[in-house]
């Protein structure tokens, strides 16, 4: 059965013309500079934050990811976006704008993979729990509290605030290994 409603009778066009047009941001990657060098603070919060706080979210989901840092689309800023779910459940997307972890316990060691560094995976070991104080779009400060895999998203994309990648955090051997295979991946034009 068909809907009649109008909202249904809506031609693509005016759903599309509804629909706010998103930038979608190239993802760089390593060994791209601004990846490590730490992001600078935020202190305007208008509406070109919330656009961009929008194409970060959008060009995460472009990129499959469920985390991105400013820093990992060439810009050097303290701003990170986070969604577990995946565009599943919007309430689980968050944005962090000059983000701190304040507090962590515990430990845990998980496989980590990262979209600067695409078919790149190891162990990597981190807190179990954190408690993160950040600012919104609107520059009004909360605080989140994570643990297990939103406790390693949240330290991970704010390690890219301050120019630390996950390869930073394993062994010498595991980072010599990880160098090489990114050595021959870009001398075959793969990279």
């Amino acid at each position: 059965m068909a809907n009649t409603s109008v909202a249904a009778k809506k031609t693509p066009a005016k759903r599309h013309a509804a629909k706010k047009l998103v930038r979608i941001h190239q993802v760089v990657k390593y060994p791209d500079p601004v990846l490590a060098a730490r992001g600078e603070e935020v202190t305007v919060f208008d509406e070109e934050l919330k656009t961009f706080v929008e194409e970060m979210f959008e060009s995460m989901y472009e990129a499959q990811g469920i985390g991105l840092a400013a820093p990992q689309i060439a810009v050097s800023k303290r701003i990170a976006v986070i969604d577990l779910s995946f565009k599943k459940n919007p309430e689980e997307k968050i944005a962090l704008v000059n983000p701190q972890i304040v507090e962590m316990q515990g430990k845990q060691l998980e496989e980590e993979g990262c979209l600067s560094l695409p078919e790149i995976r190891e162990k990597v070991s981190r807190a179990a729990w954190v408690k993160v104080r950040a600012q919104d779009v609107h520059g009004e400060w909360f605080e989140v509290e994570g643990e297990e895999l939103l406790a390693r998203a949240l330290q991970h994309e704010i390690d890219h605030l301050d120019g630390i990648l996950f390869i930073d955090k394993i062994s010498r051997l595991k980072r010599e290994l990880v160098m090489r295979k990114i050595k021959k991946a870009q001398k075959n034009g793969e990279w």
